[in-house]
């Protein structure tokens, strides 16, 4: 607590506030400084437990209502610089690796009309896009990540590759699971400048599954044979090993493991260039993503009991991303210049 030294110009004239002015405070306000440690914190862990740590560190009260409303408003700033409609550069790097997956949250929307609240809320899954890029040969990567649609995430894809270097004439190594949308916005954003291959031990599931009934007695032998097929691009020589053992069409596809395999291998042979890949020394596997999910997102979204407001965890997807961009410490300059 200050005591502060109030003035006035003459009787009932204009107040001065030194103290304020000089601090760049206002009554009951917080500062600059103290709304980055309150944010800095209530972006890894649960507002509950800020005021704790905000009082150990630097012996100051503050409440949990107060981090979050601070913390969602800076975190709803970056949210709208966010917002991207970028297009491609003349020139940029060589080569990009790049990578799109999506991971589910826990939200919760809340009824409009007057009551308990509590009684009128409906708990739900909302996905999560996530993307980065890349230099090969370097540990740095850029990401962006939306709880928009699918077409948000291609735009944000789009802006992430932009920020990594990514240019018209950059070649982009796209790696990710073999869902539709993200082939789909990996065409539509990049075209013919992006090569797409499915995540190895995506397709390697599909092959142990198999495995079971193709080679019940040495089935991890018959699965470490067709991978090292597939890391020579000799699929053919793959399929040929399913055939026999392929299960009748009447079949469903949860009792036809082989069969489903089978077909999966053939609907994405354009994407299973495995051998280029490893010749180029590129990742041939989608589990940089997939472990930017948990530090990026899922360290302080998934927290155990916490459910958001979608627009919420929005607000706090932008913060975790700034941090993950190395922005951070950009952010709150170019906001401290602001206020000067």
């Amino acid at each position: 607590m200050v005591q502060e030294q109030v003035y006035r110009h003459g009787r009932g004239g204009e107040q001065v506030r030194p103290f304020a002015h000089a601090a760049r405070v206002s009554c009951r306000g917080y500062s600059l400084g103290l709304q980055r440690v309150v944010t800095d914190f209530g972006a890894d862990v649960s507002f509950a437990r800020v005021p704790e740590k905000v009082r150990e560190h630097y012996g100051i009260e503050v409440s949990a209502s107060t981090v979050r409303a601070i913390t969602e408003g800076h975190g709803a700033a970056l949210e709208s610089e966010s917002e991207v409609s970028v297009e491609l550069p003349l020139g940029g790097v060589t080569r990009l690796v790049t990578e799109m997956d999506g991971s589910m949250l826990p939200t919760v929307q809340m009824a409009e009309d007057k009551g308990d609240k509590r009684r009128q809320r409906k708990v739900n899954w909302t996905e999560a896009r996530l993307c980065l890029a890349g230099l090969p040969e370097s540990v740095s990567r850029k990401y962006a990540a939306t709880l928009g649609s699918v077409e948000e995430a291609g735009r944000q894809w789009k802006g992430c590759v932009v920020q990594a270097g990514g240019g018209r004439h950059t070649h982009l190594h796209c790696v990710g699971d073999a869902a539709s949308w993200i082939e789909a916005q990996a065409a539509r954003q990049f075209g013919s400048q992006a090569s797409y291959l499915v995540d190895f031990y995506h397709v390697s599931e599909y092959l142990a599954k198999a495995a079971v009934v193709v080679a019940p007695q040495s089935s991890q032998a018959w699965l470490h044979t067709q991978q090292e097929r597939l890391k020579k691009n000799q699929v053919v020589e793959v399929l040929a090993a399913l055939a026999p053992h392929c299960e009748a069409a009447a079949l469903p596809a949860a009792e036809a493991p082989v069969r489903v395999c089978q077909r999966y291998l053939r609907n994405h042979l354009a994407q299973l260039d495995y051998a280029g890949a490893i010749a180029a020394g590129l990742p041939i596997g989608s589990g940089e993503i997939e472990s930017s999910h948990r530090t990026v997102i899922q360290s302080r979204l998934k927290i155990s009991g916490a459910w958001w407001l979608v627009e919420n965890a929005g607000k706090m997807l932008a913060l975790r991303v700034t941090r993950a961009n190395q922005e951070w410490k950009s952010y709150w300059t170019q906001l401290r210049q602001s206020n000067a």
